[in-house]
């Protein structure tokens, strides 16, 4: 791999020599693959017992784990029963360094593919609001799928750019994770493409949307709230010299050291302003750990942040055919802020703002769809659901051919022993939701969303 000429001299007054051939060797090395557990859908325990491929714990990664790259876990079903997600394993870290707490509202401000959002919402517990934005409309498709396909509940998919975000939601949000446009340098072993953009656009043009992102984060940001600000990059342009001018720009802030790994660096003041509080940031250098190159710095504004309460509204009416259909469900759902529009229905995190002149993609869950005198329930409930919140279910195994038919949108056909009623029925592999179907005379007939199905 040819690494550009101008990138090799910024890495030489970086690195020590020593450190500086090691990084270089680092590319002769294959690199690594890693998958994230979904702890929405199961625990870490229960992964390890049934996952299919061999795999090894990331050690600074609670739910975390190295695969070969032999494997393919994202032809598996349990990809498709979103029980993890395909992950570099530095990448894991800001998530999982933002300490999220059920009910808290959290904001994932450059948000695709969702990679950290899925991470923040199943730490959530189904219980606050996510916000997850991308200006990219296009970009901010797959990370709608992948928060449906995690089964989440409670999350607002936004495609907005941070001012209008700002005017919503000032002083709003408990905890903000800010994965930042950067020049990737920290990824050109694992995507050498990036490099073509490094030297189109160097590290200032990055520069000037860390600052622009960074300056309207903060004022999103409450009194007591913390916000985790990273990059791919090795650049103190886009790293410590950013952290340094939010350190300026809001006197409120201060630096939080993170649970320290030993294969951790510390922030360096002197590639800054020489504050000696940038030591507490975190850099991951690809010739330390096993993993690429990343940065992340941990940020608290003083003050008291109070929990606000659920608030409880009247019950929205509905049609006689959505009603029977929830009284089958028995997940417990927010109907106090159901919402019909267009005929699909929608239950609505609590967010108390009005979101008027936003684009979002997708408020909260949807329920499904009415039309004439029936109700058809969604992808996004499937996945939503356990297989004991619902009545009608067909248990396959992940050795099942008919899992890949299902998923493959074809019909499958019921056998004698397997007792299902008539109707809408999940289906589940291994005791976990892939989607719906509808059961009749010994078969039945394929609901699994189109542009989701197996290739």
């Amino acid at each position: 791999m040819e690494l550009p000429v101008s990138f090799l001299e910024n890495m030489k007054k970086l690195l020590s020599p020593e450190e500086f051939n090691a990084y270089l060797d680092s590319y002769s090395e294959e690199r690594v693959y890693g998958l994230r557990v979904n702890t929405n859908k199961l625990t870490p325990e229960e992964f390890e017992k049934i996952c299919p491929f061999e795999i090894k714990k990331i050690p600074w990664i609670d739910n975390g784990y190295y695969y070969s790259g032999k494997d393919k876990p994202a032809k598996d079903p349990y990809y498709y029963a979103g029980l993890y997600y395909l992950q570099e394993p530095s990448a894991m870290t800001p998530a999982h360094v933002l300490p999220i707490e059920p009910g808290d509202r959290v904001l994932d401000i450059c948000a695709a593919p969702g990679g950290k959002s899925t991470e923040l919402a199943a730490k959530l517990k189904g219980k606050g609001v996510l916000v997850s934005n991308d200006i990219s409309n296009s970009r901010a498709k797959a990370l709608l799928k992948n928060l449906e396909l995690f089964g989440i509940s409670n999350a607002y998919v936004i495609s907005e750019a941070p001012y209008k975000l700002a005017e919503h939601f000032e002083s709003y949000f408990d905890k903000i994770l800010i994965d930042a446009p950067c020049s990737g340098e920290g990824m050109f072993r694992k995507e050498p493409s990036v490099m073509k953009s490094w030297v189109e656009h160097g590290n200032d043009y990055f520069v000037k949307l860390q600052q622009e992102i960074t300056s309207y984060a903060l004022k999103m940001l409450r009194p007591g709230g913390m916000l985790l600000y990273s990059t791919c990059t090795f650049s103190p342009l886009e790293d410590e010299q950013i952290v340094s001018r939010m350190l300026k720009e809001d006197p409120d802030l201060e630096l939080v050291e993170p649970e320290w790994y030993e294969g951790f660096d510390h922030g360096h003041p002197e590639w800054s302003d020489n504050n000696q509080e940038l030591t507490k940031c975190v850099r991951i250098w690809p010739h330390r750990m096993k993993g690429e190159g990343h940065f992340l710095a941990l940020l608290k504004k003083k003050g008291e942040s109070s929990r606000l309460k659920e608030r409880q509204t009247e019950k929205a009416k509905m049609p006689q055919e959505l009603f029977d259909f929830l009284q089958t469900v028995k997940k417990p759902l927010a109907l106090d802020r159901l919402e019909i529009r267009q005929e699909k229905v929608f239950v609505h995190p609590d967010c108390r703002r009005d979101l008027k002149g936003l684009r979002i993609m997708r408020s909260g869950l949807l329920l499904g769809e009415c039309l004439k005198n029936r109700f058809e329930p969604s992808q996004a409930l499937a996945m939503a659901l356990r297989a004991d919140e619902y009545p009608n279910v067909l248990y396959l195994s992940r050795e099942d051919d008919r899992v890949i038919r299902y998923l493959k949108g074809e019909t499958i056909d019921l056998k004698d022993e397997e007792s299902v009623e008539k109707g809408w029925v999940l289906i589940c592999v291994d005791n976990y939701p892939l989607g719906f179907g509808k059961a009749a005379g010994g078969s039945v007939k394929n609901k699994y969303l189109a542009g989701w199905r197996w290739m």
